[in-house]
């Protein structure tokens, strides 16, 4: 498994209507896939978030969309980015990614956090609880899913979730990748050293030499080296031909975000400008940091056709080594 370029599509509200919503959605990956992206990836979420929109904005459920594209492309991985453990039982979880698994031909990954988004649990009523309860919750149910999809039976009797020897059949490997995704240097950097094979890190890129840092010594910690444990950077990507048509579609995200929320997407986590500038810009800016790969959402114009193509081969050729 290997996620060195990623698409994320978190944003749906440039279809003109529901029903031109999904063909846009398999048109976007497989113009990534065609452009050498290694996942197409998409959000699990029930509303669309702050800062992109206001909650009653276009926003699909995450697996039924993965499993219509897992028949619409061929080659490119498939995964949320992240799934929300809060919303799923855990052994129906590892049941449902391995499903997509067979379904796409073994091109699933399971991305998963903890879960954040407290108006999605108020409004469909799943339990939110304290930031230490989604956080223990997480760390159990990675000791059901974690053994489920590694062809094992696990038995937990824990707090938050039980098991009995819970099966999961039919798989079509035994090394189904599980990315974790986040930003806390204790805790989730800490479940990714002891179950993940992927750490995508969401933060300001200014922090990334801190975040790799500490990625290590929980590595160090149980004698994992940090090698084996693959890292990401979640970036909001504008990349256009034209730079100057970049930087306006920059412009006019953040003063939506502003009038929406008050506050934009912090400066430093846009990359923005024509394909050679993006370039300089992730290469300097995250993978000289020590970040093996990059995810780009596009939410300003990845959804145009030819911009994906731009994308793959201005950034290919960084990570594709």
């Amino acid at each position: 498994m290997s996620i060195r370029l990623g698409y994320q599509m978190p944003y749906f509200s440039h279809a003109a209507s529901p029903r031109e919503l999904f063909p846009q959605v398999i048109a976007q990956a497989q113009a990534a896939e065609a452009a050498g992206f290694d996942a197409a990836l998409v959000m699990d979420h029930f509303y669309q978030l702050p800062t992109m929109g206001t909650p009653d904005e276009p926003m699909l459920e995450a697996y039924t969309a993965l499993g219509a594209l897992a028949t619409a492309t061929s080659r490119i991985q498939l995964s949320t980015l992240v799934t929300g453990n809060t919303y799923r039982n855990p052994a129906m979880l590892a049941k449902t990614v391995t499903t997509l698994d067979m379904v796409s031909g073994g091109r699933a990954v399971l991305g998963i956090g903890a879960g954040w988004f407290e108006l999605e649990h108020n409004s469909f009523g799943y339990e939110f609880g304290t930031f230490t309860d989604r956080f223990q919750r997480l760390d159990e149910a990675l000791q059901i899913i974690a053994p489920m999809l590694h062809g094992q039976r696990p038995t937990v009797n824990g707090k938050w979730y039980h098991t009995v020897e819970a099966i999961n059949e039919p798989r079509i490997r035994d090394d189904l990748p599980i990315m974790l995704g986040g930003s806390g240097e204790k805790k989730t950097f800490a479940l990714a050293a002891r179950y993940a094979d992927h750490l995508n890190i969401i933060c300001n890129a200014g922090e990334l030499p801190q975040k790799i840092d500490a990625l290590h010594q929980r590595c160090a910690e149980i004698g994992r080296d940090p090698k084996t444990l693959e890292t990401s950077y979640l970036a909001f990507t504008i990349i256009d031909a034209d730079g100057d048509r970049a930087h306006k579609l920059k412009q006019d995200m953040l003063d939506r975000q502003t009038a929406l929320v008050g506050a934009p997407v912090p400066a430093d986590r846009i990359f923005v400008g024509d394909p050679d500038d993006v370039a300089e810009q992730i290469q300097r800016r995250i993978l000289d940091q020590g970040v093996d790969g990059v995810i780009c959402n596009m939410i300003a114009n990845g959804h145009e056709e030819g911009i994906l193509e731009l994308a793959g081969k201005a950034l290919g050729p960084l990570v594709h080594k």
